[in-house]
């Protein structure tokens, strides 16, 4: 579907009455080396790798490794209890810190990671907002 066709749908049912269906991305498999799997999200932004802190590109690079993490609930599920991320089953997002340099705790900063791969969402903002973090530019 086009963005165009998206957006009449919706417009459609809701000026008509009707329903509109959103499609949810399918499951499963995270990191690699190579990354496949395109994910559609429009609910949230999209920030290029290159523009993140160097902090995140730490988490990024410990969640592809498996760890270790440098706090407890790193690793630990997120319950998207904001909403703002595509609707999953309990445990399919995982949240991790993103160190942020003097804060006397774990501060604001997340990366918070979906079961495919490429699905890292950055959040500076301790989750009122997300961005999926583009890695190809």
């Amino acid at each position: 579907m086009t963005r165009i066709g998206a957006a009449g749908a919706l417009a459609s049912a809701l000026l008509l009455g009707g329903t509109a269906v959103a499609a949810t991305p399918a499951a499963p498999t995270h990191h690699a080396a190579v990354h496949a799997a395109t994910v559609h999200v429009t609910s949230v932004g999209s920030v290029c790798y290159s523009k993140l802190p160097s902090q995140a590109h730490d988490t990024l690079d410990l969640i592809d490794k498996g760890g270790p993490f440098p706090y407890p609930k790193d690793g630990t599920v997120f319950d998207n209890r904001e909403g703002i991320l595509p609707s999953q089953t309990t445990g399919y997002y995982h949240e991790y810190t993103v160190v942020t340099p003097g804060s006397p705790d774990r501060g604001a900063r997340r990366i918070v990671a979906g079961e495919q791969q490429q699905e890292d969402y950055y959040t500076a903002d301790h989750y009122a907002t997300f961005n999926l973090v583009n890695f190809g530019c």
